[in-house]
């Protein structure tokens, strides 16, 4: 009895589940390196939005209008966000007020971790004028 030859499909079984096996640590290391920057980029979006809402909330009060201002920039943030985040308001020219946001960036999961460089934001706006 001589050799027969296995088809080609018989001869290949198993060899896509070793080949995707084999690839498994390289697509999860893409997917959490895009994750990440994912992250990163929304806490720039967050910063800026933050620092918008906190130098338009600046302009419209009057009195403690830094306080309001640094409230109302902290309180637009999610609360993952919140804890390592700074909120400086501060007047610029005569009647101009600017606000600066620092967030830090999480490490895959908000509220966990965090990279120690800070993402900023800055906002800056003319002061409304009281009649």
């Amino acid at each position: 009895m001589g050799m027969r030859a296995l088809p080609s499909a018989e001869r290949d079984r198993g060899q896509v589940t070793i080949e995707f096996l084999g690839m498994m640590p390289t697509i999860i290391i893409t997917l959490v390196v895009l994750w990440q920057l994912v992250l990163v980029g929304y806490t720039y979006t967050l910063a800026g939005n933050a620092a918008d809402e906190a130098v338009r909330a600046g302009t419209a009060a009057e009195g403690d209008w830094q306080g309001v201002c640094a409230q109302k920039g902290k309180e637009k943030l999610p609360d993952a966000w919140q804890g390592g985040a700074t909120v400086t308001c501060s007047p610029g020219a005569p009647g101009y007020v600017t606000a600066d946001v620092t967030l830090t960036v999480p490490i895959l999961f908000p509220g966990a971790f965090s990279f120690p460089f800070p993402v900023k934001g800055h906002a800056g706006a003319v002061k409304e004028a009281t009649h």
